[in-house]
């Protein structure tokens, strides 16, 4: 006999848990279905960079929202989300810097604290930069970086506390319709009824779709990052740094580390089994990502090499996420494919999420912009 609940979400990473609590708080029973362990898959391993440089009016506001718990996260949330104030620096190349002001402009106009400055400023404030280069640069000092897994626990305290139940080792093997709308999700130790599911299994977003026959365009790809032991006279850290003109974003880890990994559109190529992938750092990526790293930042030189991982990212054509029902009216939901930026998105995500199965708006936040047609209307996200 299946188990009854309201909602039911695949998927236990910052978009499921995020969604579970939303919808948790305006009294819906749900069940959360996880193949493995909570934050077992791309959120445990997030670089869990928390920005707003964005450049279209949604996502400034979903990143603006999301900052805002992840700066407040005991009372917004539960527990500790780890959030460091770095501050975040993007660095682009010349070619760029029109862009680069007219996203800084928008952004302002929407309320982030951010400014534009010159390449004399940058090598003023962070005089161990190296300056080939620079011309202008962006920088958001209310922005840094969380813990994802401090996070994701937060999440499923407060999500527990209101009800919902998360079901780990509990892999879905099936979702059944009946006369075009959802009944039931099947996994090897039970199954469960609902006329809401919700996917939100990241890179395997698209396996979880093809059980109700439908295509949809998310690809699992490997990345990886690189750490690296500080010198002791870089011991007191730095920003978060995206560095376009070396293609390369860092941050600060504990205990003295840098955290490094690419900014690499060829990641989407790296396509992988999402259950059988070589989870761990190859050394021409460590070697490239260090190089990359002291091409700006020549004082760390000296850091040692601290290893590394490989991780998924679930990537869509426009490396942005799919929130859709993707069989209209049918009740089955999909929140994936946030290729990579998701993490910081999540807090503002799971509202939508629940807003958008519930059948309202979110002010503020369009989610029509992250529709499954849009790509077959030739309108992908900028």
């Amino acid at each position: 006999m299946a188990e009854t609940y309201d909602a039911i979400i695949i998927g236990a990473g910052i978009m499921g848990c995020a969604t579970a609590l939303e919808l948790s708080r305006r009294g819906l029973r749900v069940a959360v279905l996880e193949k493995s362990n909570i934050g077992a898959g791309s959120t445990g391993k997030s670089s869990a960079i928390i920005r707003q440089h964005y450049s279209n009016p949604t996502t400034i506001r979903m990143a603006s929202h999301s900052l805002r718990v992840f700066q407040n996260f005991k009372q917004a949330v539960a527990g500790e989300s780890g959030f460091t104030q770095t501050g975040f620096l993007v660095l682009t190349p010349e070619k760029d810097v029109e862009g680069l002001r007219a996203n800084v402009r928008l952004q302002r106009e929407l309320g982030v604290q951010t400014e534009l400055i010159n390449r004399d400023e940058i090598l003023s404030r962070w005089p161990y930069l190296e300056g080939s280069g620079l011309v202008e640069a962006a920088f958001e000092p209310e922005s840094g970086f969380a813990d994802p897994n401090l996070t994701l626990q937060g999440y499923v305290q407060a999500s527990r506390g209101l009800g919902a139940t998360f079901f780990q080792d509990t892999p879905v093997t099936g979702v059944h319709m009946q006369n075009g709308k959802i009944q039931q999700v099947d996994t090897p130790k039970q199954s469960f009824s609902s006329s809401l599911v919700i996917n939100c299994a990241g890179p395997w977003g698209a396996q979880v779709a093809r059980m109700v026959s439908v295509e949809v365009p998310i690809n699992p790809c490997r990345v990886q990052v690189a750490f690296f032991r500080r010198p002791e006279a870089y011991a007191a850290g730095h920003p978060v740094v995206a560095d376009f003109i070396h293609a390369v974003y860092w941050r600060t880890e504990t205990g003295g580390l840098t955290m490094v990994g690419l900014i690499d559109p060829e990641e989407e190529n790296y396509i992988v089994d999402t259950d059988a992938y070589n989870e761990k750092p190859d050394f021409d990526f460590i070697l490239d990502a260090g190089n990359r790293l002291v091409s700006r930042f020549p004082g760390l030189e000296a850091s040692e090499s601290a290893g590394g991982f490989a991780a998924l990212y679930a990537i869509t054509p426009d490396w942005h996420p799919i929130m859709d029902e993707i069989i209209p009216g049918s009740g089955f939901y999909i929140c994936a494919g946030f290729s990579g930026h998701g993490f910081k998105l999540g807090p503002a995500v799971g509202l939508m999420t629940a807003d958008m199965v519930l059948g309202k708006q979110t002010p503020g936040m369009d989610r029509h912009l992250f529709r499954l047609n849009r790509y077959a209307e030739s309108q992908p996200v900028r």
